[in-house]
């Protein structure tokens, strides 16, 4: 099949699941008058209208309707067509964009990144760092990772792994300020906020299925992970840190826990967890490869104590 055939088909699936040209040429990376060519070019050369469009909504016309499955089982050929060559020459190609918090560029990726760059040399990797959330729509990227809680919205979620925070501190600062061993106590302490995404208005502690919320009084205010994390190693204060970050430091005595009975959970008791989110629709194989590689390393790493 012609590529530009295939690219007109692209489009008219896009808009047709979207129900916009904008939102169909975002999902696309293409621009909406691209798209809006395609879809002409496509009801051009195939003599019918596929689409009525007015300014509140797109919607299928019957000719329109009777297309969409056949188009959609092209793609899905298309798609396994070109996954089964990339298998065969044993590497996937192409570019995967994607945004991740800044811890995970100093814990977790590093050696993901170069494994996986090992196993596919002609995939080319663009990592865009940020503890803001991410739209991977506006931004145009693959996936994007956040951390948390994932909230509802027109995002697929990629579950990556599980994880526990608790509250952590050096072992100089416990010993100059103390070790609180109850949240009440933290009151005369300095407490590490992280202010991105947003600034969180209290902090759940969870032990025995019993949560006591306090709101924090911060002697530091940051807006990276990595700055609250190295802040908490140099003696600064008490700061909030994932388990996959911070008990490869206790293990190595430069951080220990704080209030060790509890651990920091949602309102209603829940554990937070590494996810991926991306835009509706069938993942390429190579950024599937990459989100597998992803939560392998995750659960595996590192260990934690419960």
């Amino acid at each position: 099949m012609a590529l530009d055939m295939l690219r007109e088909i692209q489009a008219f699936v896009s808009v047709a699941h979207k129900r916009s040209f904008v939102a169909a040429a975002r999902a696309l990376g293409r621009s909406p008058s691209a798209v809006t060519r395609a879809v002409q070019t496509l009801e051009d050369n195939s003599g019918c209208k596929l689409l009525n469009r007015n300014a509140s909504a797109v919607t299928l016309t019957e000719a329109g309707e009777r297309l969409l499955p056949h188009a959609e089982r092209l793609l899905d050929v298309q798609r396994d067509a070109a996954e089964e060559l990339a298998a065969l020459s044993g590497s996937a190609e192409g570019w995967v964009r994607f945004a991740a918090p800044q811890l995970l560029g100093e814990h977790v990726l590093p050696g993901v990144l170069a494994r996986f760059s090992q196993r596919h040399p002609r995939v080319t990797l663009d990592v865009h760092y940020s503890d803001a959330a991410m739209d991977p729509l506006q931004g145009k990227f693959d996936f994007v990772i956040r951390g948390a809680f994932p909230q509802s919205s027109e995002l697929v979620g990629y579950p990556l792994w599980r994880y526990r925070r608790h509250l952590y501190a050096s072992p100089t600062y416990v010993a100059r300020a103390g070790m609180p061993e109850q949240p009440e106590q933290l009151q005369a302490h300095a407490l590490i906020l992280h202010t991105a995404p947003r600034i969180l208005k209290a902090w759940h502690f969870c032990r025995d299925d019993q949560i006591i919320s306090l709101r924090p009084h911060p002697r530091l205010r940051l807006g990276t992970g990595d700055a609250v994390y190295h802040s908490a190693l140099a003696g600064a204060g008490i700061a909030r840190l994932a388990d996959w970050v911070a008990e490869t430091q206790v293990k190595a005595g430069r951080l220990v826990r704080v209030c060790p009975d509890y651990r920091l959970t949602s309102s209603t008791g829940q554990d937070p967890q590494m996810h991926a989110v991306y835009p509706s629709g069938e993942l390429p194989a190579r950024v599937r490869e990459l989100l597998h590689a992803l939560r392998k390393a995750g659960e595996g790493a590192p260990d934690r104590k419960d």
